[in-house]
């Protein structure tokens, strides 16, 4: 009898999946369940669109293992199907004395995890990016940047041409997962299934409580990230992608200046607690999303321990000349007026109970399904190793 497994989530990640799954059986049907009426709506449509190297992430662990593997299929893809793209290479930029040992840490990850990258002085460091000042830096030559939009228009095709199936501005309002197979109902009719995987996103965590009726392990937490393009005549300040060292105690990468595949140069992103799931502006709020925020144990804790970074980060969300100067840091030349409004995003951020932040892709699976409930930055770039995790995953629940 053939299989149906049904994908909640147009984005890379379901896309991916849903193609892992064709490929892996072709026998089994595959529908893939998205509310908007176009796919790559949200996280993947909304990055910076940055080939990650796996230079950050903790040797062993599920970002290290699937960045490494998945950039690796991404760039056979790309270059089979003609997508642009460029492996530009980054610097990662240590701006004083303190923040050396901090990037020693990420070139040992690095290299670790299998990633070309050097240590550098100041000298090299102006070869490469002669607008950056710094003591020392970590140059990168793994990174790059692609059109993900592009990626996720291209596995629609093979999906659709595989047989499977794009439903698309079918909200998900209910559903169950029995012990023979999984029942969604959306706004367009019901949608049955024996297996399902979900790549829900910023709705992760309650399309689990749906389905099953328990309590998540996390709670997604959206931190808004927005971006400013460069003027055109301030697009020199920026080779390739230049990046801060991160503050450690955050999964966040740190304001950054990164090419884009269009030509434009991008500043950002910050990262803003949003007032609403999808808050991709201040005006975009939900009073029942805040309340349900304050009241999570986990983020009362994190607001009590962080609220000063906090504070930062929407200081500088409301001030231009605020963003420029974290800019500033890394990039002297670059003014307030260099920075022109671009598009937000909104990262799908998953806390625990005990307020520490998901630092790590979480899996969560059921006797019918497997949930992706933590999967951002570098999810795009390592989607098809996470789709082919997923696929083999369900694929082997009986």
């Amino acid at each position: 009898m053939t299989r149906r497994v049904v994908v909640v989530g147009a984005g890379i990640v379901g896309l991916a999946t849903a193609w892992q799954i064709s490929r892996a059986d072709p026998d089994v049907e595959v529908v893939v369940v998205d509310k908007e009426t176009a796919i790559a709506q949200h996280q993947t449509g909304r990055n910076s669109g940055v080939i990650h190297s796996g230079v950050y992430y903790v040797p062993g662990s599920n970002k290290a293992e699937m960045c490494r593997r998945g950039r690796a299929q991404l760039l056979a893809f790309v270059a089979e199907h003609g997508i642009a793209h460029d492996l530009c290479g980054k610097v990662v930029v240590a701006v004083e004395d303190a923040e050396r040992g901090a990037l020693q840490t990420i070139a040992e990850r690095g290299r670790a995890n299998g990633v070309s990258c050097d240590l550098i002085g100041p000298a090299a460091l102006a070869e490469i990016e002669p607008a950056v000042r710094g003591v020392e830096a970590l140059r990168v030559d793994d990174a790059g940047i692609v059109d993900f939009g592009g990626v996720a228009r291209q596995l629609a095709r093979l999906v659709t041409d595989a047989g499977g199936e794009l439903r698309l501005g079918a909200e998900v309002l209910d559903g169950h997962e029995g012990p023979d197979g999984v029942v969604l109902e959306t706004t367009t009719g019901d949608v049955h299934g024996d297996l399902l995987v979900a790549c829900a996103g910023l709705h992760s965590d309650r399309l689990l409580a749906t389905m099953t009726g328990e309590e998540p392990p996390v709670t997604i937490v959206p931190f808004r990230g927005e971006y400013h393009r460069l003027t055109e005549g301030a697009r020199d300040l920026c080779r390739a992608l230049i990046y801060p060292v991160p503050d450690p105690r955050f999964p966040f990468l740190g304001v950054h200046l990164t090419r884009h595949v269009s030509g434009e140069v991008l500043a950002g992103p910050n990262a803003v607690l949003a007032l609403d799931r999808e808050g991709y502006s201040w005006g975009d709020r939900s009073w029942r999303e805040l309340r349900a925020v304050a009241g999570h144990p986990g983020m009362r804790i994190l607001a009590r321990t962080h609220w000063r970074t906090g504070l930062g980060e929407m200081y500088r969300s409301l001030s231009r000349a605020a963003f420029a100067r974290a800019l500033q840091r890394m990039t002297p030349d670059i003014d307030a007026d260099d920075l022109l409004p671009w598009r937000a995003g909104v990262r799908a951020q998953a806390i625990f109970p005990d307020g520490t932040l998901a630092d790590d892709f979480v899996l969560h699976t059921t006797r019918r399904a497997v949930h992706v409930l933590n999967a951002p930055s570098p999810a795009a770039t390592a989607a098809l190793a996470i789709g082919e995790t997923l696929a083999n995953r369900a694929l082997s629940l009986s």
